[in-house]
């Protein structure tokens, strides 16, 4: 096994190890997404667009890549080894055991965010109980709400209105399902043609503005530009993090980590791009097309590289694994807290981080250990239940 993998906390379900280096840049792009929240928090006090960190949301995209990279690595090899082979049945089993228990608590904690704010929608009418438990349920189940449903019951037409990230892990079961069923199946000159395809539909989709967002951040909603741009937004980046892993060779780059995490900030943080700045382009979103090219042309050599690395100091070794172990659980907790904050962001009348920056801190340590503590104390026992007891040990 090379230097730079060990197993995670974050992977103990899987048999192969994980890239260390990996699991690190998931958990600072996780902290990165709250960041981001945070501005649009003022931006949603103040009714105006995001200003600062403005293309934070490409953490997802960034997600989605990953996530086609470890899966291709840690599966692609394992369908063909006769009875001792990976099924398609188990397969399922592993995706659900390593994402649903937290979806549930995501869910559960959104639920008692939204009871503790007063169980009102953004326009303060009242929502139901009744509702909210209903809403609670097809959480759990991993059912959406449609546009205008009773049970989208913050009235903003979120898919998870109790914990509106969820929508991204919506997307990625479609990913894990259409790799078990087909995409797996494709050659590497197959992928690269669906990976081809996925680009240019969803680049063209984001340059003119179909979603009329002016930026990639689409697919939290379940209207029709939502769902396509959405599904488009996960099998690019989802198809060609596999197409990396089919094609990896190490390419060692020193101190890669912090390298990565400082593009990715600097990348996150570059003014929002009007289109008026380029002649001709009017009716297109320049803006969008800044961010596909973050998706398409910088995140590729940072996992590349990243994959590549391997950590020699100590300090940096602990943050890697701390980053990793809570990447996923501060994605799918963090929101409910987040709720709680723009509340207190439009009670008080606060728009800018000057203003507010004590509460940010707390709002992160909040975040920060909410999520150590759904790893420690319910995710890693559970899965660790759930994997004992339904998964075989040569599946």
């Amino acid at each position: 096994m090379s230097q730079q993998q060990i197993i995670s906390s974050a992977s103990f379900a899987d048999t192969k190890p994980h890239y260390e280096l990996l699991d690190g840049l998931r958990g600072a792009a996780a902290l990165m997404v709250v960041w981001y929240h945070v501005f649009e928090g003022f931006a949603f006090a103040e009714g105006t667009a995001i200003e600062t960190f403005n293309h934070g949301h490409l953490g997802v995209d960034f997600f989605f890549m990953l996530s086609g990279f470890v899966i291709s690595y840690a599966y692609d090899d394992r369908w063909h080894k006769g009875a001792g082979g990976l099924t398609i049945g188990n397969f399922f089993k592993r995706r659900l055991i390593r994402l649903h228990p937290m979806l549930i608590m995501g869910a559960i904690i959104g639920c008692i965010s939204f009871f503790i704010q007063g169980g009102v929608k953004w326009d303060g009418t009242s929502s139901p109980t009744e509702w909210v438990m209903l809403a609670l349920l097809l959480a759990m189940l991993f059912i959406p709400a449609y546009p205008g449903a009773g049970y989208d019951v913050r009235g903003n037409g979120e898919m998870f209105s109790l914990n509106g990230p969820s929508w991204s892990l919506f997307f990625e079961y479609i990913g894990n399902i259409l790799y078990a069923l087909f995409i797996r199946r494709l050659s590497t000159k197959a992928l690269a043609a669906l990976t081809l395809i996925s680009g240019i539909l969803w680049g063209g989709f984001a340059v003119t503005n179909v979603s009329g967002y002016d930026m990639l951040g689409v697919g939290w909603t379940l209207d029709g530009a939502n769902f396509w741009g959405g599904l488009l937004r996960m099998m690019f980046p989802f198809t060609l993090g596999m197409l990396l892993a089919r094609k990896f060779k190490p390419t060692k780059v020193k101190g890669i980590f912090w390298i990565a995490i400082a593009v990715m900030f600097a990348l996150f943080s570059v003014p929002y791009i009007p289109a008026d700045i380029i002649p001709g382009a009017e009716g297109l979103s320049v803006n969008s097309a800044y961010e596909f090219l973050c998706v398409a042309c910088v995140f590729p050599f940072i996992v590349w590289f990243a994959a590549s690395g391997s950590l020699e100091n100590v300090v940096s070794k602990k943050v890697c694994k701390f980053l990793g172990d809570i990447s996923y659980p501060l994605y799918i907790v963090h929101h409910p807290v987040m709720y709680l904050f723009y509340a207190w962001l439009i009670d008080n009348k606060l728009y800018n981080l000057g203003d507010t920056w004590q509460m940010v801190i707390i709002v992160f340590a909040t975040n920060i250990t909410l999520a150590f503590a759904c790893l420690k104390l319910y995710d890693e026992p559970v899965r660790r239940w759930l994997t004992k007891k339904f998964i075989k040990k040569n599946a």
